[in-house]
């Protein structure tokens, strides 16, 4: 199962051209306002900005307002959607209707210190394009880094690119790695884009595949795992991810690629994207992945690290494809060189051994 199929699924995995030319969209107009009395202005959302978080949308149109004053307003119930309350991760829709307070932010504000990237990582991101036009961009996402700043984190991908690209009108992450997932990562140029792709997310109609190592030798062929997933189940006061039968509906397909004494390295695609779905999935049936400090074997964990040079989580999302305005877009990214090595080792031990 080793050889051929693991080549050829290596010389696939290549980078594709980069387009640094294209041209930028221009935003239409966002919304239709109206005023009323008091300041409070009602805001009709427009086709260009269906699909955005509100708080992202009210951190945008509120310009010069702290993020806990966007979370205040929104938890008093000063912000309506369509008459009601509403929380901040609620996506906007075409049609919409957006009541917004008046906000008051003092007659001189500290102006904000813009964001400096660490020099390091913004050269790292600038060389991790894989793709890029008018309408999205796909980046090698590194292992070790969020996506987005928050919990206890300054900053992520999206606050470095935003930084390096001060000019760009709009761009959003159009879905989530983990912290610790290598791999292809896509974000949206425009808001039609951002709309159109997480569309194809929830319809199923984006594919993509990861390359994942396991503990143990897989001798299960192509296997379908569907089982429902629970978020923020605490076990000894951490907040894991759970199969449990009242759960989320989650659907996990591996095949083999390689296969080697200690570990199996697998192809994987998800019909779904829960949180954590591949590594919970994979310890559900006994072959928890390589280098997983959260859901993992510590003795493998252990063992991999110590004869076989692993130092990070093995989950890569090598490959994505996707359907947008009638283009059909494939993109891939390159097993890391750090898990190359790994398998390498591999290989070589489980010569030796024969």
């Amino acid at each position: 199962m080793c050889g051929s199929r693991f080549a050829g699924l290596m010389q696939a995995i290549r980078r594709q051209p980069v387009n640094y030319n294209s041209p930028m969209n221009t935003l239409q107009t966002m919304t239709a306002v109206s005023s009323s009395a008091g300041g409070v202005r009602h805001l009709e959302i427009t086709a260009q900005y269906a699909g955005q978080r509100l708080d992202n949308f009210l951190l945008r149109e509120l310009k010069g307002a702290p993020r806990s004053l966007i979370y205040r307003i929104l938890r008093s119930g000063e912000v309506r959607l369509n008459g009601g309350r509403v929380q901040p991760s609620q996506r906007l829709q075409t049609g919409d209707m957006l009541r917004i307070p008046p906000v008051r932010l003092g007659e001189k504000p500290a102006p904000e210190r813009p964001f400096q990237p660490p020099a390091a990582l913004a050269e790292q991101l600038r060389a991790a394009v894989l793709y890029e036009d008018r309408e999205l961009l796909v980046l090698d996402k590194p292992a070790g880094l969020a996506v987005h700043k928050g919990s206890g984190l300054a900053f992520g991908v999206i606050e470095i690119l935003r930084a390096l690209r001060p000019n760009e009108p709009f761009l959003e992450l159009a879905h989530r790695l983990d912290r610790d997932t290598s791999g292809c990562l896509v974000l949206a140029r425009t808001p039609a884009a951002l709309r159109l792709i997480q569309e194809g997310l929830r319809a199923g109609q984006v594919e993509k595949r990861y390359l994942a190592l396991v503990r143990g030798y897989w001798n299960h062929g192509p296997r379908e795992i569907n089982q429902p997933l629970r978020r923020n189940v605490l076990r000894g006061g951490e907040r894991m991810v759970e199969v449990m039968d009242d759960g989320k509906p989650a659907l996990t397909r591996l095949r083999p690629v390689s296969l080697f004494r200690p570990a199996s390295l697998l192809e994987v695609d998800i019909a779904t994207g829960r949180t954590h779905q591949i590594r919970v999935h994979a310890a559900h049936v006994e072959h928890p992945l390589a280098g997983d400090d959260k859901y993992g074997d510590v003795a493998f964990n252990r063992t991999m690290a110590e004869q076989h040079g692993l130092r990070r989580l093995f989950l890569h999302a090598h490959s994505l494809s996707l359907t947008l305005g009638g283009r059909e877009i494939a993109v891939s990214a390159p097993l890391h060189d750090e898990l190359k090595a790994v398998l390498d080792s591999l290989g070589t031990t489980s010569r030796r051994r024969t």
